[in-house]
C-alpha cells in the first residue's frame, strides 16, 4: 500500500513536468532557436560569411575581438541621403501598420455583429454558420488570393456588374491599390476575427442582459454598457489574431499590391532572395519581432496588474 502510494506520489510530480516539457520543447526548438539564429545573422558581417554558430568573441594575439557588425541595424533607420527615419525600411514598415490597423478595425466592424447573430442563433443555424465561417479554411489561401485578383480586374466580374448596372460607363481600377488591399486582407483575416469573439458571446450570461433590460436600459443601452464591455478579451484577441500576421504579410500585397504598397513582408523578401543581403533581412525580421512582442508584452503585464488590484479589493 504504501508503495502504490509513493508510485503515485512521484507520478503526479514528474508527470505534471513531463506534460509541462512538451510546449516548453516545442516552443525552444521552433521559436527560440531560430530566433537566436537570426538575431546572429543580424549582427553578422557579410564578408566573414553567414555561420550562424560562428563565435561572437574571439581571442587574436592577445586581443579580444568582437564580432558584431550593428550597422546592419543602423541602416534601418538612416540613409546617407535622407537621414534618420528616412528609409524605405521605415516607410514600408509605417504603411504595414497602417494596412495592418485598417484590416484590424474593417475585421472587427464587420466580425462583430456576425459573431454576436451566430452567438445568438438557434444551434442548428450556428453549427450551419459556423461551417460557412471555416470553409474558406478549406481551399489554398493562395487560390483565394487569385480568386480576387480575378474578380477585382477591370474586365472582372465587378466591373461588368457595375456597368450592368449602370453605375460607371467604363471599368474603375479596383486593382493594385488601397482598396485591393484591404478587401483581400479583411477577406482572408475575418474569420480568425469571428471566432475568438463569437466563442466570447456564445458564453455570455443571458440574465445579465434580462437584468439591464429590467433596469430601464434600452437594448443599444445594453449592447454598448453590457455586452461590449463583457467581449473585450474576444476583441483583444480577435485583434491580436489579425494584426500580427497582416504587418507581416507577403502573399496579397504581392498579389494585389501595386509597385507603391510595398510592406515590410515584401522587403524582407526582397533583402534576401533578391539582393542576398541576409544580414539586413534577419535585422528586418528581428525589429518587426520586437515591434510585436514588446506592446503585447506591456498590455498583458498591465492586464496582470489590473486583474491582481482587483482580486486584493
Amino acid at each position: 500500500m504504501k508503495l502504490f502510494t509513493y508510485w503515485n506520489q512521484l507520478s503526479l510530480r514528474y508527470g505534471r513536468h513531463a506534460v509541462l516539457s512538451v510546449p516548453w520543447f516545442w516552443l525552444l526548438l521552433f521559436f527560440a532557436v531560430p530566433f537566436f539564429i537570426l538575431l546572429r545573422i543580424s549582427v553578422t558581417d557579410m564578408g566573414e560569411g553567414l555561420d550562424p554558430f560562428a563565435p561572437l568573441i574571439e581571442s587574436r594575439n592577445g586581443q579580444v575581438m568582437l564580432h558584431l557588425k550593428l550597422a546592419n541595424y543602423v541602416s534601418l533607420f538612416k540613409d546617407t541621403d535622407t537621414g534618420w527615419l528616412q528609409t524605405l525600411y521605415t516607410e514600408s514598415y509605417l504603411l504595414s501598420l497602417r494596412y495592418a490597423l485598417w484590416t484590424t478595425l474593417l475585421c472587427l466592424l464587420l466580425g462583430y455583429p456576425f459573431a454576436y447573430f451566430l452567438a445568438r442563433s438557434q444551434p442548428a443555424v450556428r453549427t450551419l454558420l459556423l461551417l460557412m465561417v471555416m470553409l474558406p479554411f478549406w481551399t489554398s489561401f493562395l487560390l483565394r488570393v487569385y480568386a480576387w485578383k480575378g474578380l477585382l480586374t477591370e474586365q472582372g466580374i465587378i466591373n461588368h456588374l457595375l456597368m450592368a448596372l449602370g453605375l460607371v460607363q467604363e471599368p474603375v481600377q479596383l486593382l493594385y491599390n488601397d482598396i485591393s488591399m484591404l478587401i483581400g486582407m479583411t477577406y482572408v483575416y475575418l474569420p480568425f476575427m469571428v471566432l475568438p469573439l463569437y466563442a466570447n458571446l456564445v458564453k455570455l450570461d443571458g440574465r445579465l442582459l434580462e437584468a439591464s433590460q429590467d433596469l430601464g436600459a434600452t437594448p443599444w443601452e445594453t449592447f454598448w454598457l453590457v455586452t461590449v464591455p463583457l467581449s473585450r478579451s474576444g476583441v483583444v484577441a480577435g485583434s491580436m489574431l489579425v494584426f500580427i500576421p497582416c504587418l507581416g504579410e507577403f502573399v496579397i500585397p504581392s498579389l494585389l499590391g501595386g509597385a507603391e504598397n510595398l510592406m515590410i513582408g515584401r522587403v524582407v523578401w526582397d533583402e534576401m532572395f533578391s539582393s542576398n543581403n541576409w544580414p539586413r533581412a534577419s535585422a528586418l525580421a528581428i525589429m518587426m519581432i520586437v515591434g510585436v512582442v514588446m506592446p503585447l508584452a506591456w498590455y498583458n503585464q498591465r492586464v496582470s496588474r489590473k486583474a491582481e488590484l482587483e482580486s486584493h479589493a
